[in-house]
């Protein structure tokens, strides 16, 4: 999904905008899904793809990483495109949208995952969509 900027601006919110879009991040712990946990998926805020399932969502230990969602992976192997990304004065890896190119933000190794990696992204990226059969008798 290839969209002019305007086009952008005019279907997200200025937040959304300035991290999907311009690739900013937002403020550590403001974000309201970071500790949403419930059943269901994760979609891109620009798109609406899905890119993770809760499933995948845990606590991190790891300090410099606390502070946004956590996924030990993505909702399938197509659904995230790494890059590289060397901003701001450092060595990193960008966890994009492989529908819409959206930034939902960067890919850290973490021992406190169950696998290694951490997808740490901003809430303001997301759209959350419960799952209420996985739900239920909880």
């Amino acid at each position: 999904m290839i969209l002019e900027d305007i086009e952008w601006q005019k279907r997200l919110t200025p937040e959304q905008f300035q991290v999907l879009r311009l690739k900013g991040t937002e403020i550590p712990g403001s974000g309201a899904l970071l500790n949403n946990n419930e059943a269901g998926v994760y979609r891109c805020a620009a798109c609406h793809a899905v890119v993770f399932e809760s499933d995948a969502k845990y606590d991190t230990h790891t300090p410099g990483l606390i502070g946004w969602p956590s996924f030990s992976s993505a909702a399938n192997k197509g659904a995230i495109e790494i890059k590289q990304d060397n901003s701001a004065g450092m060595q990193r890896l960008e966890a994009v949208c492989s529908n819409c190119g959206g930034h939902l933000g960067h890919l850290f190794d973490d021992r406190s995952s169950p696998n290694g990696k951490h997808y740490c992204i901003n809430s303001v990226s997301l759209e959350f969509e419960p799952d209420h059969s996985l739900n239920k008798g909880k």
